[in-house]
Order: structure tokens, then sequence, then C-alpha cells
């Protein structure tokens, strides 16, 4: 490939990465205005990816969307679990560090998914183990990824009062409560639950974000901590956060992804 070559690589993989960010098939006109590209060049890059696959004209629509080829390379991806081969190496250092047990896990509709488990030397018994799902409300992991998302999102994964269910006495039980507490979370910067998911243990947690700065995984640690029974909780481990979130933060990287720029702000509905 000559150097000349590299800037039409460049406005091609930006194409795809457009279209893969809407909902549903664009025009060229749509594809030329956000990229800055002249209509000649938008028709041509987008001809060549269709001709190899990774874009599908749709003639009656006058619109283009992402093709089979893309579709494949998305599917071996997942088969290869870069995910969890980049984490795991991450989360043994973190464990190493902190001395407590850590977890890669993502959301499955409105539960945690717990995908990488680390333990220290010398382990403590938790509920979380790889393939254990857990209520996504009550858990730290769960809850980072929350606190990115847009509210009717969050809405949409809870919404009715059954959704919410409850393993101690604590935790969000209401989805007017879920947002009260993911406000508080982003405003303080990361997720924390204690004794939400077993009495006696508390969790921090921080998100990983794919290359849309959408949140995609969450890493926590884990450890043992009783809330006084006579006063709320007021512990937030800035200390424990700030490892978690360097090693979120070098798992968004590792997998080319993008953080976004500085807290997010809170949903007004």
């Amino acid at each position: 490939m000559s150097s000349s070559d590299i800037p039409a690589l460049r406005n091609g993989l930006s194409v795809l990465r457009l279209l893969a960010a809407h909902a549903g098939p664009v025009s060229a006109a749509t594809v030329a205005r956000d990229l800055h590209l002249p209509r000649s060049t938008t028709y041509h890059l987008l001809n060549e990816l269709a001709e190899a696959g990774f874009v599908v004209h749709l003639p009656a629509e006058r619109r283009y969307g992402l093709g089979i080829a893309a579709f494949e390379l998305g599917s071996a991806y997942l088969r290869h679990d870069p995910l969890e081969r980049l984490a795991g190496p991450l989360l043994r250092k973190l464990v190493d560090r902190v001395g407590h047990t850590a977890h890669l896990g993502v959301l499955h509709g409105n539960e945690s998914l717990y995908l990488i488990k680390e333990r220290p030397v010398r382990p403590e018994t938790l509920v979380t183990d790889v393939g254990v799902r857990l209520p996504g409300q009550l858990t730290a992991s769960g809850r980072a990824i929350l606190r990115h998302l847009p509210a009717a999102h969050v809405r949409a994964l809870f919404p009715a009062p059954t959704s919410f269910v409850l393993r101690t006495d604590r935790g969000p039980g209401s989805l007017a409560a879920l947002r009260r507490t993911l406000a508080t979370e982003r405003r303080l910067g990361w997720s924390i639950e204690d004794g939400h998911v077993t009495a006696g243990f508390a969790s921090v947690a921080a998100p990983v974000f794919d290359h849309g700065t959408r949140p995609m995984a969450a890493i926590s640690v884990t450890l043992r901590h009783r809330c006084p029974e006579d006063r709320p909780c007021d512990e937030t481990f800035p200390a424990l956060a700030t490892e978690v979130a360097a090693t979120a933060t070098e798992l968004t990287t590792r997998i080319g992804g993008t953080s976004p720029p500085g807290p997010p702000a809170a949903d007004s509905n």
C-alpha cells in the first residue's frame, strides 16, 4: 500500500463507523455532510465498499447501510473474545495491587453478567462468579454502565415495579430511587454498592467504553465492609476507585474505545 492510499483507507473506515453509529441506513448526502467529504469522493467510497460487501445500497430508499462483510467481521471479533482476553491480565494486576477480588461484567438486559473473576491469594467467599447474573440496579458494575445510558434506555430496562429485585434491605427498589442513585454516582465519578448484593461486602466499579463512547462493560472490585446500623454508609472508597478507574481506562484504550470527555450530565427526564 502506498502512502497515497492511506487517506482513502481512513475515509473508508470513517464511512463504516458512521454507518455503524446510525440506527438505520443513511443517504450519501448525510455521509458527505457528516464526514466533510466531496460528493464524488463519497459515492466512490460507497461504491467500493459495496463491491467488497461492507456496504449495501438500498435503491428504493436511496440509502446505504452496513453489508454482510461488516457483520462477518463483527462476528469474528466476538468469536475471538477480545474483551475478555485483554481484560484478564489487567484484572490480575489490579487484584495484585489492591488485594481484593476483581470482576469484568456486562449488562445483559437489566441484569449484571460476570465474564471474568480474578481473586487474591486469600480470596473471600462471594456470590459473584463467572456466568452469574444479578439485578443490574444493585451491582456497582451494573450501575457503572447504567449511569452512562440515556434516561429512556434505563426506563426501558426497568419498565415496572416488578423489575426491581432486592437481595437485602439495601439498594434502589424503584425507578425514582435508581435515578437518584445514578445521579449521585455521576457526580461522584464512580459507582458503589455497599451491602446491596451481600451484607458485609461492598463493591466499587468503573465503566469500559467502546469507540463510540458507549459503556460496554465495567470493572469492579469487591471487599469486606459492613455499614453502621445506626446511620447511612458514607464510605466512598476513593483510593480503590482510582485503581479501578485506571484499569477500566486502560482496557478502554486497548480495545480502541474512547472515554467521554468528563463526567456525563445528569438526565433531566
